[in-house]
């Protein structure tokens, strides 16, 4: 009997019903589309974010403490460096995933066509065949994507391109395609203009060439002044914050979460392991930069389902208010024939449930193409659908109908028979 009242209730008020399911359709459409971006968007907030530059940068350990102190860029002072051989070493760690570009770069202040600039000799595209197999392509030209310039970048294995600053290059009068000659303590190099660069900064008072340009300047084979690495990371915390202070200080538990966890300062501290005597230090501007935009764009979207589910609650609460009244003859007779309120109020319970969990199939089905509309508009690629969106939306969906239905509930419990039956 309570089957057949509840079918026959569902087809009845069509209108109404597909209005209730339209609602929780909308509301349930934007909550998994939200959802769905926000445990999504770490990565691709961060990705998008390491297009600007590195968030570590590994140096020699000696020349590391020395810079700290004194704060110096000039490369007579740098007495120990990394060696560009060890720099596959990055690729080999715990999260070699995370590590997405990666640039060696070595400076040496020398004289281009006679004029005293610094040097800077690094990757600009750069094939690596990985010991575990796997091939790699990285340099500047990933690193500094965002850079401007007059020209090409140098292609792998152009030893001879050059990169040379705006203001340089207004100085001296260099054009895409001239060839300088470079020169430091008697050591002469000759490199071919590939491109201008111009970013506002102290890119465009230097000359960027390959790094075994500077090397023979400072006649160090193989030698590196420090990586920049970017990395894809999680937004730091309070372990994070205390395994930076000192990852001594933590926990055996503490110390595995964290290194398997992709901290900056993890995947820092495993570079450290990966390259002898190496200091790797989180750029912490970067980081903290990175931390604070995924929060608040995660935030965001709270706010919207949050937002979303509550206008659903409200609509609902009118809709479901509005059915009741108009069944009011019927819930009386109900009443008069010996229902219950507990027996009455589980039948439209039951029916607005199961119309809401129609209409929250329906908006999962649509939120999960919307989350993937928004992945390509916004970052270019596809939203990774989490299972556990699904639970999260099922629960808000019964909590926003069940919430939304007590007005409704709370006015039927106060219909008295006598008064909705007299004079029918």
């Amino acid at each position: 009997m309570f089957l057949r009242m509840i079918r026959g209730a569902l087809f009845r008020q069509r209108g109404r019903r597909l209005m209730i399911m339209a609602t929780v359709a909308l509301g349930a459409s934007v909550a998994t589309a939200m959802l769905s971006v926000m445990f999504g968007v770490g990565d691709k907030v961060s990705q998008e974010l390491k297009a600007y530059g590195a968030n570590i940068v590994v140096r020699p350990k000696g020349a590391a403490v020395i810079q700290d102190l004194y704060n110096f860029k000039q490369e007579q002072k740098q007495q120990s460096y990394l060696q560009e051989s060890s720099l596959g070493h990055i690729k080999t760690i715990f999260w070699t995933y995370n590590i997405l570009d990666f640039a060696p770069l070595l400076d040496a202040d020398a004289q281009v066509q006679g004029k005293n600039v610094r040097v800077v000799g690094t990757w600009f595209n750069k094939h690596m065949d990985l010991p575990s197999g796997e091939k790699f392509d990285t340099g500047l030209q990933h690193l500094r994507g965002w850079w401007k310039l007059s020209g090409s970048w140098p292609k792998s294995g152009d030893n001879a391109g050059a990169i040379v600053g705006a203001k340089v290059a207004a100085a001296e009068g260099i054009k895409v395609g001239d060839f300088l000659t470079v020169t430091k303590d008697g050591h002469t190099a000759k490199v071919q203009t590939r491109a201008i660069v111009k970013t506002g900064g102290e890119e465009d008072q230097q000359v960027y060439t390959d790094i075994s340009v500077a090397q023979g300047l400072l006649q160090k084979p193989g030698a590196v002044g420090q990586v920049e690495v970017s990395a894809l990371t999680t937004p730091d915390n309070e372990l994070a914050k205390k395994a930076a202070k000192d990852p001594k200080s933590l926990s055996i538990s503490e110390k595995e979460t964290w290194y398997c966890t992709a901290y900056v300062s993890s995947i820092a501290y495993q570079i450290e392991e990966a390259i002898p005597d190496s200091v790797a230090r989180p750029v912490r501007a970067v980081a903290q930069s990175e931390g604070i935009i995924l929060e608040k764009t995660q935030l965001l979207m709270v706010l919207v389902t949050i937002l979303s589910m509550a206008g659903s609650a409200l609509a609902i609460a009118n809709l479901v208010t509005a059915n009741v009244m108009e069944r009011a003859r019927e819930i009386g007779l109900l009443k008069a024939l010996g229902a219950r309120d507990r027996a009455v109020v589980g039948l439209l319970l039951t029916e607005i449930v199961l119309i809401g969990l129609i209409g929250g199939v329906g908006g999962y089905v649509a939120g999960i193409g919307l989350a993937q509309l928004i992945g390509h508009l916004v970052f270019g690629s596809a939203i990774t659908v989490i299972p556990a969106v699904a639970g999260i939306v099922a629960a808000l969906v019964l909590l926003v109908v069940v919430g939304g239905s007590i007005p409704a509930m709370r006015f039927l419990l106060k219909l008295r028979p006598t008064e909705v039956l007299h004079g029918r």
